[in-house]
């Protein structure tokens, strides 16, 4: 099988370098990766990319840019499956690419597993509510979510080459404004502290700022702080139109438990979770559940922590 892998950055080949890794366990059939990444050159480390075959350095910054370098390769080499993570400019240019040659596509694929002769690809539907079953089939093209496949550890290290993309550029650049980015990358945090509508004003943020710098994470938080209330920016909303994260620890704080926030945060490992309300749903997700008033439990928790450290 012959897989082509886009990537925004290195870190994004890894989540596909984990799904390949998946497949080729459950099919017995060796695969050739090559991975195409928009970085430069020097700041890719074949060293971390165990597993593919041959990796592209296209040093391009455009999303325009990207998508004829990925498919003038997807074109020269003909893949049975052209793979990425599933990061908002990923899925916009496989998409493109899956229109343009008529290829079908699936995004976030979350699970596989063969059945007979078949093996099924599951993504979830319908806000988290369902689970939804494919036929593998070739060609494909699909995104996996970040940190869902578990990279190959060990493999002969790639080599890197750069990939020169030549883009006729019909439109005039007349000015260009870089987007404002937030400081927060929450999807790589591995502790996060999640923040809901259980807060009253937004400084008393403040005590959940104290208690992820003293775990050593970030703060999240649900869809009305960042959009509705914009007490936080949109770097740190945890849901289905926000970001997703799979860290090792999730305090969900103040949060009700609604199924576009909970699809993003349910891959964490150990969910604890802070409410008032003892029939909140959040407790139906969370491996340990503490009903009580945040007002009340978090100046406790914060005090003990202290006297710890």
């Amino acid at each position: 099988m012959k897989a082509l892998i886009y990537g925004e950055k290195q870190i994004h080949v890894l989540d596909a370098l984990g799904f390949l890794e998946s497949l080729k366990a459950l099919t017995g059939e060796s695969v050739e990766a090559v991975a195409v990444v928009s970085q430069p050159k020097n700041e890719i480390s074949a060293e971390e990319l165990k597993g593919a075959n041959k990796v592209y350095a296209m040093g391009v910054t455009s999303s325009y840019a990207s998508f004829n370098g990925v498919l003038k390769l997807y074109n020269e080499l003909s893949p049975d499956l052209l793979i990425g993570a599933a990061t908002k400019n990923t899925t916009e240019i496989l998409a493109r690419i899956s229109a343009k040659l008529d290829v079908p596509m699936l995004t976030e694929v979350t699970e596989l597993e063969k059945v007979n002769e078949d093996i099924i690809l599951k993504r979830n539907m319908l806000g988290g509510r369902a689970l939804i079953s494919y036929v593998f089939s070739k060609p494909l093209i699909l995104t996996v979510p970040q940190k869902k496949f578990k990279p190959p550890e060990e493999g002969p290290v790639p080599e890197v080459t750069e990939y020169e993309v030549a883009v006729e550029n019909k439109v005039r650049v007349i000015e260009v404004k870089p987007k404002e980015k937030g400081a927060v990358d929450i999807e790589a945090a591995e502790i996060v502290v999640g923040v809901g509508r259980g807060f009253k004003s937004k400084d008393d943020l403040n005590i959940a700022f104290e208690l992820a710098s003293l775990l050593g994470g970030e703060v999240g938080c649900t869809r009305p702080i960042a959009a509705d209330y914009g007490w936080l920016g949109e770097d740190r909303w945890i849901g289905i139109s926000g970001k997703k994260i799979r860290g090792k620890l999730y305090f969900a704080i103040g949060i009700s438990g609604a199924p576009q926030h909970i699809m993003a945060a349910n891959d964490s490992k150990v969910i604890v979770a802070i409410n008032k309300d003892k029939n909140a749903p959040i407790f139906q997700y969370a491996d340990y559940g503490i009903v009580a008033d945040l007002y009340q439990f978090l100046p406790v928790l914060i005090k003990r922590l202290k006297e710890r450290t």
